[in-house]
C-alpha cells in the first residue's frame, strides 16, 4: 500500500513539473479526436454526421478562402449555430486556446488549391 501511494505521489508530481501545454494534443490527434466524425480525415465531410448537418468542404480552397483565422477559432470555441439550431457544439471545454489556435493550420492544409492556406 506505502508503496503505491508513493508511485501516485510521484506520478503526480510528475504531471505537475510538465510545462503548460506538455499535456496538449497536437492539432493532427484533436481533429482525429474531435473533429473528423463530422468532417472526415481529409475534411471534404463525407461522413454521416457531416452529410446530416450539412459541413462545408475545407479541401476545397474557395471554401477556405472565405474564412478568416479569427473565423475558424470562434466557430471551434464558440461552435456554430444555424436560425437557433446547434450545427456544431463548443470545444472551449474540451481544448485549450492553444491547441484550438493549431487547428488552424491545419484546417487550411487541408485545402491544397488554396493560394492563401500554407502548405508546410
Amino acid at each position: 500500500m506505502k508503496s503505491s501511494r508513493s508511485f501516485f505521489l510521484a506520478a503526480l508530481l510528475a504531471v505537475v513539473a510538465l510545462p503548460v501545454g506538455a499535456l496538449a494534443a497536437d492539432a493532427a490527434t484533436n481533429w482525429g479526436t474531435h473533429c473528423a466524425s463530422c468532417h472526415g480525415k481529409d475534411g471534404k465531410g463525407q461522413t454521416k454526421m457531416g452529410h446530416k448537418l450539412n459541413v462545408k468542404d475545407f479541401s476545397v480552397g474557395a471554401t477556405l478562402g472565405l474564412v478568416t483565422n479569427e473565423q475558424i477559432i470562434k466557430s471551434i470555441t464558440a461552435g456554430v449555430t444555424d436560425q437557433g439550431k446547434r450545427r456544431m457544439s463548443p470545444y472551449a471545454e474540451k481544448l485549450t486556446a492553444e491547441e484550438i489556435a493549431a487547428l488552424v493550420p491545419f484546417v487550411r492544409k487541408l485545402a491544397p488549391d488554396c493560394p492563401c492556406c500554407p502548405k508546410d
